[in-house]
C-alpha cells in the first residue's frame, strides 16, 4: 500500500498491525476497527457501481466469502477482516480510501428518458459510476479552491410558445459570448461555462442524462458516442435543454421531448448563419449539400432537413419525403460523411494534472482522486 493510502487508514478506523518491516504498507496486514459507519452504505454503492449482485460479487472474489456474508457486510451486522478488505477492493477495482469518504452525494430530479430497454442493473450502474466520479471531481475542485459557480441565463424563462426556443438559444449564446459563430468543441464550452461532463461506458440504449449536484449542473454522456460525435454533440444540448429551461404545464413529456430538439438544432446552427449557408428557401436539397452542412455545423443531416423545416425554409411535405427516402436508404441508422472533429471532457484531468505541478496534493493521493493505482498513474503523467 502507497504511504498516503497507509496514512489515511491509521488516522481513521484501521488500526495497523505489522508482521515485519517489508510488508509496512501492505494493507494486508490492516485490521479493521470497530467502527466503520460509512462501510455498509459504500460497499453496496461500489457493488452497484460494476453492476454485480451479490452472488456475482462473491463469485469475483472466488467465493472467499458468501453471497450471505456481502449482505451482512451491507447490512452493516457484520464487518470484513482486513483479509477480505483486500479481496473486495481488488474485486470492485476500488482503492482502500474509497470506503473512508465522508457522505454521498444526491442526484437531483434524475430522468432516464426514453430507456426503457434498460434493466434497472443498469441504471443503477450508471447512477454510482456518476457519483463516485462527481465526490472525487468535486474533492479535487475543493483541494484547489475552486467555488465552481453556474450561472443560468435562462432561469427567469418559461417555455410556453414553441417560437420561445429560438429566443432562448439567442440569449444563451449572447451571454455565453459566441453570438452566431459555430462551436467547433462543444464539451468545451460545457465546461468553460461551469458545467461538469462524465463520459460513461454504457449500453447503446443511453445517450445522456441530465442532473444538478451541489447547484451544479451536469451532463452524462455515453462515451459510446465518440464514434458518432454529431449525435454526441446534439444529445448534449438536448440534455442541456432539460437542465436550463422550464416548460408551460400545458407540455406532456412528448412534446418537452421535442422542444428539447429544437432547442440543439437552434443552438448548434444558428438561424441568420443557417439561413445563409442553406440558400433560403429550397425546394429540392441533394445529400452532398447536406454532407458539407454537417461539416461544418456538426450536426447530423437529419437534425439539418428537421431545421430547415422549423425555419420554413423547406415544406411539410418535401420534409416527409426526404424522412421517407432517408430511411430506404438506411440512413437513419447510419448516415453518409462522419462529422470529424473533437469533442471530449478534460477539465477533470487538467485540474489533476495542475493539483500534481502545483504540489497541492501528492501523486498518491491523485492516483486515488483519479481511481488507479500510483504506478498506474505515474505511468499515465509520464505518457504526456
Amino acid at each position: 500500500m502507497d504511504k498516503d493510502t497507509y496514512l489515511l487508514l491509521t488516522k481513521s478506523n484501521f488500526t495497523c498491525k505489522f508482521v515485519n518491516k517489508k510488508c509496512k504498507y501492505n494493507y494486508q496486514y490492516f485490521e479493521i476497527n470497530t467502527s466503520m459507519r460509512n462501510f455498509p452504505e459504500r460497499l453496496k454503492s461500489a457493488r452497484k457501481m460494476n453492476g454485480f449482485s451479490m452472488q456475482e460479487l462473491a463469485d469475483k472474489m472466488n467465493n472467499v466469502v458468501s453471497k450471505q456474508a456481502i449482505g451482512k457486510y451491507e447490512l452493516g451486522v457484520m464487518k470484513p477482516d482486513s483479509e477480505i478488505l483486500s479481496a473486495i477492493c481488488k474485486a470492485l477495482n476500488v482503492r482502500p480510501d474509497y470506503f473512508l469518504r465522508e457522505g454521498k452525494i444526491t442526484l437531483e430530479n434524475v430522468e432516464f428518458r426514453k430507456l426503457t430497454r434498460l434493466s434497472k442493473k443498469d441504471i443503477e450502474k450508471i447512477r454510482e459510476q456518476t457519483i463516485d466520479f462527481l465526490e472525487r471531481y468535486f474533492e479535487l475542485e475543493n483541494l484547489l479552491g475552486i467555488d465552481s459557480k453556474f450561472n443560468n441565463p435562462l432561469k427567469d424563462t418559461v417555455i410556453d410558445h414553441e417560437s420561445q426556443i429560438e429566443e432562448a438559444v439567442v440569449k444563451l449564446r449572447k451571454s455565453w459570448k459566441i453570438e452566431s459563430n459555430h462551436v467547433p468543441n462543444l464539451i468545451k464550452l460545457f465546461e468553460d461555462q461551469g458545467i461538469k461532463v462524465f463520459e460513461i461506458d454504457a449500453p447503446d440504449s443511453f445517450s445522456g442524462l441530465a442532473t444538478y449536484v451541489n447547484n451544479s449542473p451536469v451532463v452524462v454522456l455515453n462515451s459510446n458516442l465518440n464514434h458518432v460525435l454529431d449525435r454526441k454533440r446534439f444529445t448534449a444540448l438536448h440534455e442541456l435543454a432539460h437542465l436550463l429551461l422550464k416548460f408551460s404545464r400545458k407540455f406532456d413529456q412528448k412534446q418537452i421531448e421535442k422542444l428539447c430538439y429544437a432547442f440543439s438544432g437552434a443552438f448548434l446552427m444558428p438561424k441568420e448563419l443557417f439561413i445563409n449557408e442553406f440558400g433560403g428557401v429550397r425546394h429540392n436539397v441533394f445529400i452532398e449539400e447536406l454532407k458539407f452542412m454537417k461539416q461544418n455545423f456538426g450536426i447530423s443531416m437529419q437534425a439539418i432537413m428537421a431545421r430547415a423545416k422549423n425555419l420554413k425554409l423547406i415544406s411539410e411535405q418535401y420534409y416527409k419525403t426526404f424522412s421517407i427516402q432517408f430511411s430506404k436508404l438506411g440512413f437513419r441508422k447510419k448516415e453518409p460523411g462522419a462529422y470529424q472533429g473533437y469533442e471530449s471532457s478534460n477539465r477533470f484531468f487538467q485540474l489533476l494534472y495542475r493539483a500534481v505541478a502545483e504540489e497541492i496534493i501528492s501523486l498518491s493521493k491523485a492516483a486515488s482522486l483519479n481511481n488507479q493505482k500510483l504506478a498506474d498513474f505515474r505511468e499515465m503523467l509520464a505518457s504526456y
